[in-house]
């Protein structure tokens, strides 16, 4: 994240697999004993001491995601903005610039950050030969880390450090940025500051261009970083390596040609080109804030095109493939303790960030999401077999980077919702119905979905009118008030949870069609391995027998008018 400033700026740094912690165990044998009361509690009415009785469905924290650091610039005294100045971001580039006028000398910056290249990339130059001096310097928030200037390299500064975060003692995730500075040939000095051995001081150049590249130890979500083979001060070493003999002007179209064979492929225009040309004209002086308090009264339609723009650009630039899924705040994030953790919440938001990749043609973005779910399912079966003695797989309302499958802690409203991994499911079924790409459904999305179904299968049970049910069962986030008039969180068959389930039987039931075929053309043994109840029949019988949406009950009836999703 790029600050602005002018006599100071801050360039915030984020690595996408920088979490506290290490593989846990997702499991509670005693969970089994703690569900057979919350599930007689609901079945006698009682939702609010099944509400409390939940507790000893209770799982742990998640980890949390930590920032890496900043690029601290800084200038001399005299450099105090005197004139224009303007900052944007170029969303059609995903570039971010600075300019301003200092004595009369016009001062630009630019910044990028580079998917082919995996550096970020900031050039920072004047209108007059020679103006352009500051110090640059990395400052990390984090406690256990070091910065020290490259003795190898002298105009390289390095930060290494270590990620332990909730578990105090342990071997956390190390990490390594390093930051390479160069300057105009002819014009300017570098050297080391007088008093700080972290930063480094330009004077007299005509530019100054800063290549930063982090890597981090983190090998899968189920190595602990103890037994990681992975070097990052290498890494990042090696990343500026291959990038050695390319020109700042190179950089940028290598990063420019990547990002637009995206971003190129959705255009939105909601109004005539005559009047968005006028438009274009009339809010060049005007900022995204002015815009953002006028649009009650001239509801700007250009300003909505740039929303939608905006939000492609946020996921073209969160999640690629091969990086982590995009978590709670994409990958921006400033602080040791942020608001959740910054973990994937799987109640709406990590669905959210995901469900415009593909109608705004970003399939690719999808791939990291894919990558998570088989890594939820993985961890996800033990917490099904041991704390439901259920078969499949179960998510819960809230991931992180290693794969945490058990419910949360704390509150009911949120932690008792085994329906995450369910709704991620949906996603699976949807790339398909986009793509129709036979290989993914038969090899990643069926099998996931066949699992997950697993666990649903025996996550339901019989209810007093006969209809299968969950039990227990929230509305996330949301209470309701009970017959004896105080506010619970636990019941059972919200309308989330049976409209999720119904979808995915019906996906799995078309999923299986499709998969079927493809297995006897291939004569493989894919469809003939399946266990009975799986095939068709077995899951369209199921269907009719679960609760429906609106089923009557007074206190569900309540639930759906209060909080229906």
């Amino acid at each position: 994240m790029v600050w602005g400033g002018v006599a100071a700026e801050t360039i915030q740094l984020n690595e996408d697999t920088l979490w506290t912690g290490a593989p846990g165990n997702y499991t509670d044998p005693d969970a089994p004993k703690a569900l057979a009361q919350v599930r007689n509690l609901v079945h006698e009415a009682q939702f609010v001491q099944a509400t409390q009785a939940s507790a000893g469905l209770f799982g742990g924290p998640t980890q949390v995601y930590q920032p890496l650091g900043d690029i601290k610039l800084q200038f001399d005294g005299s450099h105090l903005n005197d004139g224009a100045y303007s900052r944007e971001l170029d969303l059609d580039t995903a570039t971010a610039r600075v300019q301003y006028t200092v004595g009369g000398v016009e001062f630009s910056r630019e910044h990028f950050a580079s998917n082919p290249d995996q550096i970020i990339a900031t050039n920072i130059s004047a209108s007059s030969p020679g103006s352009v001096s500051f110090t640059v310097s990395l400052d990390c928030a984090l406690p256990d880390h070091r910065i020290h200037i490259n003795n190898d390299h002298k105009n390289q500064i390095v930060l290494i450090g270590s990620c332990s975060g909730q578990q105090p003692g342990s071997t956390g995730i190390q990490f390594a940025a390093v930051l390479e500075l160069e300057i105009s040939a002819g014009n300017g000095v570098v050297s080391r500051l007088d008093d700080d051995d972290n930063g480094l001081r330009v004077e007299g150049a005509d530019w100054a261009v800063l290549l930063l590249s982090a890597s981090s130890s983190f090998q899968g979500p189920f190595t602990n970083p103890a037994n990681s083979t992975r070097n990052p001060t290498s890494l990042a070493l090696l990343a500026l390596q291959e990038v050695a003999k390319l020109s700042y002007s190179d950089l940028w179209s290598r990063h420019v040609d990547d990002y637009q064979s995206l971003f190129h492929r959705v255009s939105l225009q909601l109004w005539t080109s005559a009047a968005a040309e006028a438009d274009d004209r009339a809010v060049a002086v005007r900022t995204a804030a002015e815009r953002i308090r006028s649009f009650q009264e001239d509801q700007d339609p250009a300003f909505v095109e740039l929303l939608f723009q905006f939000g492609r650009y946020l996921l073209i630039s969160s999640s690629r493939p091969g990086t982590q899924v995009s978590n709670l705040q994409g990958i921006w994030n400033p602080d040791v303790k942020p608001a959740w953790d910054c973990a994937p919440h799987l109640n709406i938001n990590l669905e959210m960030n995901y469900w415009p990749s593909l109608p705004c043609n970003l399939r690719e973005c999808e791939e990291p999401l894919f990558d998570h779910i088989q890594a939820l399912s993985i961890s996800g079966s033990q917490t099904a077999k041991v704390n439901y003695e259920a078969s499949g797989w179960v998510v819960h309302h809230v991931s992180d980077l290693w794969a945490k499958s058990s419910a949360y802690e704390r509150d009911a409203r949120w932690a008792i919702w085994p329906m995450g991994g369910a709704w991620l499911c949906t996603h699976l079924w949807e790339y398909y119905t986009y793509t129709m790409d036979k290989d993914f459904l038969q090899k990643t999305a069926y099998p996931l979905l066949k699992g997950c179904a697993s666990f649903l299968v025996d996550w339901l049970i019989k209810g007093p009118q006969g209809y299968l049910e969950t039990n227990p069962s929230t509305s996330p986030e949301h209470l309701f008030v009970a017959p004896d008039g105080k506010q619970a969180s636990v019941s059972y068959s919200s309308t989330m949870d049976m409209a999720i389930i119904k979808e995915i039987f019906s996906a799995l039931v078309s999923a299986a069609e499709v998969v079927k075929l493809l297995s006897c053309c291939r004569h493989d043994s894919l469809w003939f391995c399946m266990s009975a109840r799986f095939n068709q029949s077995f899951l369209q019988q199921k269907l009719p027998k679960m609760v429906p949406l609106w089923n009557g009950y007074e206190h569900n009836m309540s639930r759906v008018l209060m909080h229906g999703f």
